[in-house]
């Protein structure tokens, strides 16, 4: 794959998506977001809207169904998902148009290359109200005792500072044994994950990006900001997951706010980290 032609890809998408898009304060842009996804993964298949009501209003999520490598159409899937919506008053470049952009690309990558395993792209709505999107299709998927073999979340993906103490932790541990440089890419999962997390560590940094990984024990519990993003709602229904991060306010100055915006991002770090996304899911096991 040509990391140009993938990096031009990921700018287009990221110029239609960053715009403020809350769905109660800014639904125009919300519904253009919404049918912007729509659009682009109509290409590969049938989207459907999985709708869920809160306080008697209607919301979606988009989900694509895509085939595994023949032969292997009986695997549990793999949910790969990203939330489209924003809080007020910001564009969310990083929180999280990036995480939009390669679900997206990743969408198009495994049509052409199949992976192991059936894979659900979803793009969820309402994360930013306490990931009420991800909690509705958690729920359904553990009602129906549907088994998954992972899922993972995209959440921020483009911010990266090479400069000294510009990456904070929730905890003194963790700042003790990680980097005080905020130029990787976390992978926080729950227990069942750590073979996942070492493979798709792997692959990332063989991307050109550092990739460091977490094992999280008690869906979370010990450490809140572990939490928060789609992938919490599966930790509680007892599911693999991941959250794909670059840790988002801890690192990224612009979190929540009107300067959230492109020219922020590390277009190369969010390309990096797509690519070995991509090569890990194809290889996964």
């Amino acid at each position: 794959m040509a990391l140009t032609e993938l990096k031009q890809r990921l700018h287009s998408h990221l110029i239609e998506i960053v715009r403020e898009r809350d769905p109660y304060l800014a639904t125009e842009g919300h519904f253009y977001v919404q049918q912007y996804i729509r659009h682009q993964l109509e290409q590969w298949g049938t989207v459907e809207s999985c709708e869920f009501k809160i306080q008697a209003r209607t919301h979606v999520n988009l989900l694509l169904n895509l085939p595994a490598q023949t032969g292997r159409s009986t695997q549990p899937p793999i949910i790969l998902g990203a939330h489209y919506d924003a809080v007020p008053g910001t564009p969310g470049a990083d929180d999280n148009a990036t995480g939009v952009a390669a679900l997206l690309e990743l969408a198009r990558s495994l049509v052409q290359q199949p992976a192991r395993y059936p894979i659900q792209l979803i793009a969820f709505d309402l994360e930013e109200y306490g990931m009420l999107g991800s909690q509705d299709y958690a729920q359904a998927l553990f009602q129906a005792q549907q088994p998954v073999r992972l899922m993972l979340s995209l959440e921020m993906l483009g911010y990266c500072s090479q400069e000294p103490n510009s990456q904070r932790y929730p905890s003194p541990l963790l700042k003790a044994i990680y980097p005080n440089q905020g130029n990787f890419i976390g992978l926080i999962g729950n227990l069942p994950t750590l073979p996942d997390l070492l493979h798709l560590s792997h692959h990332i940094r063989r991307a050109g990006v550092p990739s460091r990984w977490l094992p999280a024990g008690m869906k979370g519990q010990i450490l809140q900001a572990t939490r928060l993003s789609d992938h919490s709602p599966f930790w509680d229904r007892g599911y693999r997951a991941i959250m794909v991060t670059d840790t988002a306010f801890m690192r990224n100055p612009h979190y929540h706010q009107a300067s959230d915006r492109i020219e922020t991002l590390d277009l190369d770090f969010l390309t990096g980290t797509c690519l070995g996304l991509i090569r890990g899911l194809q290889t996964l096991k």
